[in-house]
């Protein structure tokens, strides 16, 4: 099958950092049992994870720090973590490793593609996007994720009931990211404007040091309607 050429505006720049020989050998070792290549045909989730289970999607999981303590503490659920860039790839695959977590499966690659091509329409229960790159400079705001034709491709994939939740540090894209989802027909706000930081997403390092300098952080959490 003839492989796509990718239109939109991509958010996110492949930088070349640094990969430690730890998480390039748990990228050769690990991807092959907890990776998942791109592929232009839609993905069967409950196979992926051999069981029957609510699936969560997060897109750009840094690290993966988060995304692994979240897995660890609900396994009930099931998480695709989406992630470029390589040194995350690989601390999370030895995060799973070390912990023994079975309840993840890593995609590396854009999410944009991902959804266009492998995610069928109303088969996640969730979208988790933590800290997505701000692009604070005004020229570079068309670079961010969150932007009315993503989201209006993405509420497609989640079942009705089913939720995103966004967070970031940026007010200004917070703002936006509000402005987004309000308008958006296909989903409501669980809050007025903001929600309070849901008990399962954890504090970051980064996170508990800009509040105690008395930085804001902004929780956004939507659910797609019912039919």
């Amino acid at each position: 099958m003839p492989q796509r050429i990718h239109t939109h505006i991509r958010s996110y720049v492949l930088r070349q950092g640094r990969v430690s020989p730890a998480q390039h050998r748990a990228v050769k070792e690990l991807m092959p049992r907890f990776g998942i290549p791109h592929a232009n045909q839609n993905l069967d989730l409950n196979h992926a994870f051999e069981r029957h289970a609510p699936k969560i999607l997060e897109i750009g999981f840094g690290m993966g720090d988060s995304t692994a303590t979240i897995a660890q503490a609900h396994p009930e659920n099931d998480y695709i973590a989406l992630e470029v860039h390589t040194p995350g790839v690989g601390n999370l695959l030895k995060l799973i490793a070390s912990q023994n977590i079975s309840n993840i499966r890593i995609m590396q690659h854009d999410a944009v593609e991902v959804l266009r091509d492998m995610i069928a329409d109303e088969a996640l229960d969730g979208v988790h996007i933590f800290f997505p790159d701000p692009w604070h400079k005004a020229r570079h705001n068309k670079r961010r994720l969150i932007q009315a034709p993503f989201i209006a491709k993405l509420v497609h994939k989640i079942k009705p009931g089913g939720y995103i939740h966004v967070a970031t540090d940026w007010q200004d894209y917070a703002e936006q990211v509000l402005e987004v989802l309000n308008n958006e027909p296909l989903l409501d706000n669980t809050a007025t404007d903001y929600a309070p930081r849901p008990a399962y997403r954890p504090l970051t390092k980064f996170e508990q040091r800009g509040l105690k300098l008395g930085h804001g952080v902004w929780d956004l959490v939507f659910r797609r309607v019912p039919k």
